[in-house]
């Protein structure tokens, strides 16, 4: 372990357009090169394109996609007496919205429309509605933590 300080944890400003900081935070993740502006104009083309598709609010459909996205609890390698074990482990709050976030950026980059931000809007759909490639991921992982529950007396 360091002995320096702990870093500190800043908080990034709320993006221009909706005010949010959870908006501001996927747009970062999203960011490729450091083209931030390009990151920002197609996550807010896919958000209306989103919220278009379903005739819902843009920000509400943002939120209900995350948190269909979002997984309570994931499994960790533990070594103990030459094995490994995979131990379940809640998920922290701030580590489940990063997951889910990276989750349907990767999974919408794999899709099969022409452009990102169709992409994009469709796996936010999908999420929307509790299907598609990033919630089958996060039924995996619950799958997963759910099979090795006979591990959980070796968490740390």
């Amino acid at each position: 372990m360091s002995r320096r300080k702990a870093a500190v944890k800043r908080e990034p400003l709320p993006d221009p357009k909706y005010h949010s900081q959870l908006v501001s935070i996927f747009v970062n993740t999203m960011m490729m090169r450091g083209k931030k502006g390009l990151a920002e104009k197609m996550v807010y083309a896919a958000l209306e394109l989103a919220a278009k598709k379903l005739n819902a609010d843009v920000l509400d459909v943002f939120h209900k996609a995350l948190n269909n996205v979002k997984p309570v609890i994931e499994v960790k390698s533990r070594r103990v007496g030459g094995s490994t074990y995979q131990v379940p482990v809640e998920v922290r709050a701030e580590r489940r919205t990063s997951l889910a976030m990276r989750w349907i950026i990767s999974f919408s980059r794999l899709r099969g429309e022409k452009t990102m931000k169709e992409k994009l809007a469709g796996e936010l759909v999908e999420a929307y509605k509790g299907e598609g490639a990033s919630v089958k991921k996060r039924e995996d992982t619950h799958r997963m933590a759910e099979a090795n529950k006979a591990f959980a007396h070796y968490r740390w």
